[in-house]
């Protein structure tokens, strides 16, 4: 059996809030996930805003401590590594972030941004660098007359593929996605999530697709985890999740799609989307959920998901 090239085991964050009083607050971002990305796969991580999307992705590239569990990457147990010895992590994993202007230092041109990494990470000299920015340019469709320009000359468009090149100078093997076209127009998204397809391909690049739109989501990821509270609830092939989606709350997610959620069913009557706190027994959905029942209040329901011959949804929803 091929060894994955990620591994999360039982990762938790929870976050320390200190009030005016002096007395603290616990938020518990991320909680028990357990995932493995395989070689070459992309996988969507969807949910709503504050559901510990971006915290996830924060803690796998080490910019956030975990509180519990294990990151292995590609056989290597990263958990605990200090700063010194994360360099070898960094090059191996990537991140674009959401909105391309901030990500971008408006005091450095396009040369400076793209060569950085490189003078951290490698020993090449200087027109090395200055042809692998080049050709990394080219790759993300723009060209060498951009070099001498700064971040607030481009388009947002422009500026994402800026960022996705400098996110690609070290090499890496895993490039996360965080929200990488919603701070776009609709037509620009199409050309970068476009780009992105190509640079897989081309590059045999691993990818951690992060969106809260399923639709996007379903366009680049072979699988989908949907997000619920800092836990993931469903997890599966994306195409079967977009068709047949097996826990209650990928189904409002759906259903709030304009064309897709109009052939989706409701499960039941609506239910009460008002409350969205977690709750530290049973079901985390369980105060949202339509179809809750006395033992989703007492226990977690096991993980939606995909097997051969069954599919497991909730203690509610279950089909043969």
């Amino acid at each position: 059996m091929t060894l994955p090239l990620l591994r999360l085991e039982n990762v938790d964050k929870v976050f320390v809030k200190k009030t005016m009083m002096g007395k603290k607050s616990y938020i518990h971002a991320v909680r028990g996930i357990t995932l493995d990305i395989q070689r070459g796969e992309a996988l969507g991580i969807v949910g709503e805003s504050g559901c510990g999307k971006s915290t996830l992705a924060s803690l796998i590239i080490r910019l956030e401590t975990l509180t519990r569990g294990k990151i292995i990457l590609d056989g290597t147990d990263v958990t605990s590594l200090k700063e010194k010895d994360l360099r070898p992590l960094r090059r191996f994993v990537q991140i674009v972030f959401q909105d391309p202007y901030s990500s971008l230092s408006p005091r450095m041109t396009v040369e400076e941004i793209l060569t950085e990494p490189l003078k951290i990470m490698t020993k090449l000299s200087k027109a090395e660098m200055h042809a692998k920015v080049t050709a990394l340019l080219e790759l993300v469709g723009m060209n060498a007359s951009c070099l001498d320009r700064y971040p607030h000359e481009f388009s947002g468009g422009q500026r994402q593929r800026i960022s996705i090149a400098r996110a690609l100078t070290t090499e890496p093997e895993i490039l996360i996605l965080d929200e990488p076209t919603s701070a776009l127009d609709v037509s620009v998204q199409a050309q970068v999530l476009n780009l992105l397809n190509d640079l897989r391909q081309k590059l045999h690049l691993t990818y951690i697709f992060i969106s809260h739109n399923l639709a996007v989501v379903k366009y680049i990821s072979d699988r989908t985890a949907v997000m619920y509270a800092g836990q993931i609830v469903e997890l599966g092939p994306s195409e079967k999740i977009m068709l047949e989606p097996l826990h209650p709350y990928t189904r409002e997610l759906i259903a709030a799609l304009p064309a897709v959620g109009k052939k989706l069913k409701p499960l039941t009557k609506a239910a009460d989307m008002t409350e969205n706190v977690a709750q530290e027994r049973g079901c985390p959905y369980q105060n949202r959920c339509p179809l809750v029942d006395l033992r989703c209040k007492s226990e977690r329901p096991p993980l939606a998901q995909f097997e051969p011959g069954h599919f497991l949804a909730c203690w509610g929803v279950t089909k043969s």
